[in-house]
């Protein structure tokens, strides 16, 4: 009788170390994600394998308090599936190459630490959406062995790697081959992995890689069951130059490309702000209360393939991430950004960056308090509204207000190298968020401004 005790003890134990349910650790405080949540919202984009040293869920789990002191509350994690070793690229392959929807990378750690990080999360206020990438599957994959009817072939019967529209060539991913979406066994078994994290994970949406590319008729289908589970937060991945893209109405928010570009050439004095408020009116205005466009000064792909937010900003990166916080949007920040990450990572081995909080992290860290306390920076179906100020120098200057009732905060920004004076009509007396101190604003003074210096006014 004793030996039968120590063996069920054993075995309790052993499925208490297996088992992905985290320790209980007091009650669920985690409230489903909906539009006031998002309203004020900051999205931190995840990459586990550079984000330390260790490139492990715990080790990015103990770091959530000060992601979260950045005003952070939605976690987009970088693919966290096996990846794919034939045909791989590098020595640790794309995460984008998955051989597993329902798996988890071992190189971070295991389930149980994927749920720990979630549940950790959900506990601090956070949400946590996992990428997701429905274009292709690594070479490793059991589809590729069990139904090589789930892939794109070429004349000779051989599954293909993505091949570019424009092109009728290569795009190059040869560590991935291609899915075809007119096979309903490939659909099901595709909508039954997203179902799979939203239940057994309660993760809160999803990022979608490439999303222009995966067929509307599916992701309006999948997208229905998943919100029928919960509330979630659905981002993708889209080719647009407008608000008119057809598959916006699907999706809760989408990358402003655009925008971001278009700062870049204006940090580079290719542009000026005149450039800027067009795509504003054209653009930014033209989309949907109801879809978060994200503002952005990096991402994994342009950290990767384009250059750091130095690289490409240079002097102006303060003032263009200030002004992403008080745009309509959503700010969106790359692992490191904060911490001045000032090197391009490797994407298929690893590497890591030093995490000294500067000047960056305390401007962030500022943006968020105020993205947060102030209703007039709302965004999605309760926004503050959004109006331009003129300038005397419209081609340097970006100058706004966002107003919600009786909050009023107003930004002016010297997009140029050059120091400049300019003069506006705009009258009020404020306070400004750098130092505090007073600040007025009338039409009889003319205002002086540094190279890429900008100010954030509340009243």
């Amino acid at each position: 009788m004793k030996k039968i005790f120590i063996i069920t003890a054993i075995c309790l134990m052993c499925y208490k170390c297996n088992s992905t349910k985290p320790e209980p650790r007091g009650p669920n405080v985690h409230k489903p994600i909906s539009d006031q949540s998002l309203a004020s919202g900051v999205i931190y984009e995840a990459n586990i394998r550079q984000y330390s040293s260790e490139g492990t869920f715990n080790a990015f789990t103990k770091d959530l308090p000060k992601i979260k002191e950045l005003g952070v509350n939605v976690i987009w994690l970088m693919p966290t599936y096996p990846i794919s070793s034939t045909k791989s690229k590098g020595p640790l392959g794309s995460y984008y190459a998955i051989s597993d929807y329902k798996g988890v990378n071992p190189e971070f750690g295991t389930l149980k630490d994927l749920k720990n990080l979630i549940y950790n999360a959900h506990q601090m206020g956070m949400y946590v959406i996992f990428d997701w990438v429905p274009g292709h599957t690594g070479w490793d994959h059991v589809w590729v062995k069990d139904h090589p009817e789930y892939y794109l072939k070429n004349e000779n019967g051989k599954i293909i790697d993505p091949i570019d529209p424009r092109t009728g060539e290569s795009f190059g991913w040869t560590d991935v081959a291609d899915l075809d979406y007119n096979q309903p066994q490939m659909r099901a078994a595709m909508k039954d992995a997203m179902l799979y994290w939203i239940k057994e994970f309660d993760i809160d949406g999803y990022r979608v890689d490439q999303a222009y590319a995966v067929p509307f008729d599916f992701l309006e289908d999948v997208f229905k069951s998943i919100r029928k589970i919960k509330p979630v937060f659905i981002m993708g991945e889209l080719e647009q130059d407008s608000g008119k893209n057809s598959y916006l109405p699907l999706f809760d928010g989408s990358y402003d490309f655009p925008g971001y570009e278009l700062n870049v050439e204006i940090a580079q004095g290719h542009k000026t702000v005149i450039d800027y408020l067009n795509h504003i009116d054209d653009f930014v205005l033209d989309h949907d209360d109801s879809h978060f466009l994200l503002n952005f000064v990096s991402t994994h792909d342009k950290n990767a393939w384009n250059g750091t937010a130095r690289e490409r900003f240079g002097d102006a990166q303060h003032a263009i991430m200030a002004s992403n916080y008080l745009l309509p949007g959503l700010p969106l920040l790359y692992s490191g950004v904060e911490y001045d990450l000032d090197k391009r990572l490797l994407f298929f081995e690893k590497d890591s960056f030093p995490k000294l909080a500067g000047e960056t992290y305390k401007l962030l860290k500022k943006l968020g308090d105020l993205k947060k306390k102030h209703p007039s920076l709302n965004s999605g179906k309760v926004p503050g509204s959004f109006n331009i100020i003129q300038t005397s120098l419209r081609e340097k200057v970006l100058a706004f207000e966002r107003v919600k009732k009786s909050d009023t905060i107003v930004f002016i920004a010297n997009l140029s190298k050059d120091h400049i004076g300019f003069t506006s009509i705009y009258n009020g007396q404020f306070k400004r968020f750098q130092d505090e101190k007073i600040k007025k604003l009338s039409f009889s003074y003319e205002y002086r401004m540094q190279p890429w210096e900008f100010w954030i006014l509340t009243k």
